[in-house]
């Protein structure tokens, strides 16, 4: 544990000791910099990656496995820690005896879920590649590619490009991504993840390898969660015994467990509790949908997608008894500048891409279809609190 962390353990607000020390550490959509128990899948990246230590491009991949496996946990971490290669070679002083190593090639992770559109995706890659922000409007999709290209040709080392969460229904489909690959320059490598088995995905056909990564052990999630505990949470927050039982519960799912602990630590900090107890952990389990979205699909939403979901966590139950209901309730809500047929719109295509369910009602007063209402598929109390520690 570093410095900065040890301090945060000891503040306090109020004067009182707070159970949540640092949200960051616990939170389900934020990857730490050293992944738990992950080395071995760590080194079969490297050794696909192997030949940038020898300043050449390695051949494209394809990284899969289930949702929660920690697929963004350990290439978010990995690429964080490849991007400084070049500064930390170059920066080498040398003799003149001594022959100097060869620069790698640059790095640049991108996130699928917020780069869906092609002017989107050229300008991750060029923003990351430049000192100066990119300008993203008065700009043009072309003139984009084409300082792309031109930046990319200027270095002999070329980029490796990791692009990550790709197929899913709110990201970049692989048909759509396979387009923007060829429109990137010839010294370019890549790196596609997501959870299509190798056979599944038209991908596979312009890559060398498939990496797979399997669901967390039992234990590895243990690791996981007393890890995120240790660094988030007061002294003794979580119990061994309810880190186990938060596993066993979530079968190899990272996601899911990191919710479920984000979850019953929100709720014992506000019972002014300072450690975790089942009942939190019992209450947390049955608030995650089985299956859940990823809170970080949830919040790679637009602003005003997400201004609606924040508004329906916190309906009243009447005012959720039909769609019709729920978006009067939405639009009338003073944060929300949208007209009912808007909110009515972004609820049905958030319902189609699984974001939120339509749930039949179980009762209606007259003939025909009865009502339905709009169920979110994301655990309510942690998009509460990570919206709003956003804002």
């Amino acid at each position: 544990m570093d410095i900065e962390a040890r301090i945060k353990r000891r503040q306090r607000r109020n004067g009182e000791p707070r159970l949540i020390q640092d949200y960051e550490a616990i939170s389900p959509v934020v990857h730490i910099e050293e992944p738990a128990d992950r080395g071995p899948v760590l080194e079969r990246l490297l050794d696909h990656l192997d030949p940038v230590f020898d300043g050449q491009l390695p051949p494209n991949a394809y990284v899969y496995g289930p949702s929660g496996s920690g697929k963004s946990a350990v290439i978010t971490a990995l690429f964080a820690s490849l991007e400084q290669l070049p500064t930390e070679q170059q920066a080498i002083i040398h003799t003149t005896t001594r022959a100097q190593p060869p620069t790698s090639p640059s790095f640049v992770y991108v996130n699928a879920r917020e780069t869906a559109s092609e002017f989107a995706f050229y300008h991750a890659i060029l923003d990351a590649l430049v000192d100066d922000s990119v300008p993203e409007h008065g700009i043009g999709t072309e003139t984009l590619k084409s300082r792309l290209h031109d930046l990319v040709r200027e270095q002999r080392t070329g980029i490796v490009i990791a692009v990550d969460h790709i197929s899913e229904p709110e990201s970049i489909q692989a048909s759509a991504l396979v387009d923007l690959f060829a429109g990137l320059p010839s010294n370019v490598s890549w790196l596609a993840i997501g959870r299509d088995d190798p056979s599944a995905t038209e991908l596979t056909r312009y890559t060398a390898e498939s990496i797979s990564i399997d669901r967390y052990q039992r234990q590895m999630l243990v690791d996981v969660l007393m890890t995120r505990t240790s660094n988030g949470l007061a002294q003794q927050g979580l119990g061994h015994g309810l880190a186990r039982h938060i596993a066993d519960w979530a079968d190899g799912n990272a996601h899911d467990a990191l919710a479920a602990l984000f979850i019953a630590a929100e709720l014992a900090q506000e019972r002014g509790q300072d450690r975790i107890t089942q009942a939190n952990v019992d209450a947390a389990i049955a608030e995650v949908p089985d299956p859940c979205v990823s809170l970080g699909v949830v919040l790679s939403l637009p602003t005003n997608r997400q201004i609606v979901l924040r508004e329906l966590i916190d309906l009243e139950e009447s005012e959720r008894s039909s769609v019709t209901a729920t978006t009067e309730a939405i639009a009338s809500a003073q944060s929300v500048d949208l007209s009912p047929g808007t909110v009515k719109r972004f609820l049905y295509e958030m319902a189609e891409s699984g974001v939120v369910d339509r749930v039949e009602a179980t009762a209606t007063n007259g003939q025909g279809r009865p009502p339905s209402r709009v169920e979110p598929r994301f655990p309510p109390t942690a998009f509460r609190r990570l919206y709003d520690l956003q804002q």
